[in-house]
């Protein structure tokens, strides 16, 4: 997974890394953005536009915020509530648009 969103972002959602993004990889739970591990080119786009530095390379994310690793790859790969299968990777968020849903771990904040 080369980028992740973490804690930061929770109830802010800034959105300026949307714009960045070239493919279009980041999609939008309830209380928090999450990149498509399998979208996402690894261009670092997103990095520097964040306003709260939410996000970051998976491998230079800081200890406290490790679990987002996981988390972030959850979103796609789990059944989330409300969902009948994982996201997986419909090839851009703006095909599906706001989730409205997040990860147990964030709902849990």
């Amino acid at each position: 997974m080369p980028y992740v969103i973490a804690s930061p972002c929770v109830d802010v959602m800034d959105k300026s890394c949307t714009e960045e993004c070239p493919v279009d990889c980041i999609y939008e739970g309830g209380r928090k953005l999450y990149i498509n591990p399998k979208e996402c080119i690894d261009c670092g786009a997103c990095e520097p536009v964040c306003p709260v530095e939410a996000i970051s390379q998976d491998r230079r994310v800081p200890d406290e915020e490790s679990a987002f690793i996981a988390d972030n790859r959850a979103f796609f790969e789990t059944v989330l509530t409300g969902r009948d299968e994982p996201l997986g990777a419909p090839g851009g968020s703006h095909k599906v648009g706001p989730l409205g849903v997040d990860t147990p771990m964030v709902e849990g904040l």
